[in-house]
Formats: C-alpha cells, sequence, structure tokens
C-alpha cells in the first residue's frame, strides 16, 4: 500500500547504509533534487548510486556525493563541463565507478524489475567496458553478457500521482523513472501533484502504483 509523505524527509527516513540507491534524472530533467537533498540530510552513508550521470554543478546528486555519502557510482556518463565534484573526487581516489552504456543501464534495471537473470548486449564488444565478461557469437554477431542492476531504492520524480500512486510523467522527465521504479525494492517518489484517484486516465498511467511505495509532493 502506497504511503503518502507530509515531507521529503518523512519520505526518506529508514535509508541504510550501504544502499544502492537508482537516482532518476538526465541532467537535471526528472532529477528528484528535493528528495536527493532529504538524503543527505538524513545521513546514509557508503552508498551506491546509479543514475544516468554522476551529478551536475553542486546541487542535487553532486551535492550528495561532496557531502561524502557515496562510495561508488555507476552510470553512463560520469564527466560533463559542469561534473566538478565527482571528476575531484574521483582524481582523488575517494570514489569508484562502473561506466554503463546508456541503453545498457536501461536494460539492466528493466530486466531487474523483470525477473530475468541476465541477458546478452551486443553493445560494449571489444571496448575495455566488456573485459571480464562472457561473450557469445549469436548469428554471427558478438555479444556480452550483462546482468540485473537492482536497487535498494528508488529515488524517482513525476508529474502527478493520484491516491493509489499510480504516475505520469511529464515529457523528457520520464527518462529513467519507469524502469528505476521496477527494479527497486523500495520505490519513492516526489510529484509536482496528488490528484484523486480515478483523475489519471488508466489508459495514460506510465508507472502502476503497485511499483510505487512513497509518494511525497513538492
Amino acid at each position: 500500500m502506497v504511503r503518502f509523505s507530509s515531507t521529503v524527509d518523512e519520505a526518506v527516513a529508514g535509508i541504510d547504509d550501504g544502499a544502492t540507491i537508482l537516482v532518476g534524472g538526465f541532467g537535471s530533467a526528472g532529477q528528484p533534487v528535493e528528495l536527493i537533498d532529504a538524503l543527505r540530510r538524513q545521513g546514509a552513508r557508503d552508498l551506491t548510486v546509479v543514475s544516468n550521470n554522476a551529478g551536475n554543478g553542486d546541487f542535487g546528486l553532486a551535492a550528495l556525493l561532496a557531502a561524502g555519502r557515496v562510495r561508488k557510482v555507476v552510470c553512463s556518463f560520469p564527466r560533463q563541463s559542469d561534473s566538478w565534484v565527482f571528476d575531484d573526487l574521483y582524481r582523488a581516489g575517494r570514489i569508484e565507478l562502473e561506466v554503463v552504456p546508456q541503453g545498457n543501464l536501461a536494460e539492466r534495471m528493466r530486466a531487474a524489475g523483470a525477473g530475468i537473470g541476465a541477458f546478452f548486449s551486443p553493445t560494449g564488444v571489444g571496448t575495455p567496458l566488456a573485459e571480464g565478461k562472457e561473450e557469445r557469437t549469436i548469428d554471427g554477431r558478438d555479444y556480452v553478457l550483462e546482468y540485473p542492476i537492482h536497487g535498494d531504492v528508488a529515488l524517482i520524480k513525476a508529474f502527478r500521482s493520484d491516491g493509489m500512486g499510480n504516475l505520469v510523467y511529464r515529457k523528457t522527465a520520464r527518462n529513467f523513472g519507469p524502469v528505476m521504479a521496477t527494479a527497486a525494492s523500495t520505490t519513492i517518489v516526489q510529484v509536482d501533484a496528488v490528484v484523486a484517484t480515478g483523475q489519471i486516465d488508466p489508459e495514460v498511467v506510465v508507472t502502476p502504483g503497485i511499483y510505487v511505495d512513497r509518494v511525497v509532493a513538492r
């Protein structure tokens, strides 16, 4: 059953040290900044963060990294013009990095949500990203074996939730939220508004409430 929290701090209560956190967003689009800030205040440490990138500027995910709460980042784009927080930490040996091609990142989380044990992907074949991975040739094409990414917690942002936790997103802010919601044991969502059950057309629901555990309006 979905729990509606009155504050973002209440929504992130109970996240443990060492947790794997799936963080939605593509750059700043769809990034659940208020939930990330609440997690920073909450104090959980030694976290593994799975996200499309490794933070922008000094806010949101970058601020969580700067606070020393993250042990490892799993992402597709760790370096951008404004990723100085991650850059400094990585060059100083204070944070681990696993680079995952963007399509594989999404598919590994989708596989976790779908109960798929592993899958073969052509992406990364012949590059350092394939080192140590099982390889197979299928119909004349080379593939590497990829495993699902499961999260203890997903922090995502949506446009609206109804009273049952059914979610709709706003345009490109949809990005990784839907697959992350299915791949995590606990999904926490910040939304612009909560509307009455029935006010969201079932035909346009993107993430069904069965995948949602906590919702907070911001």
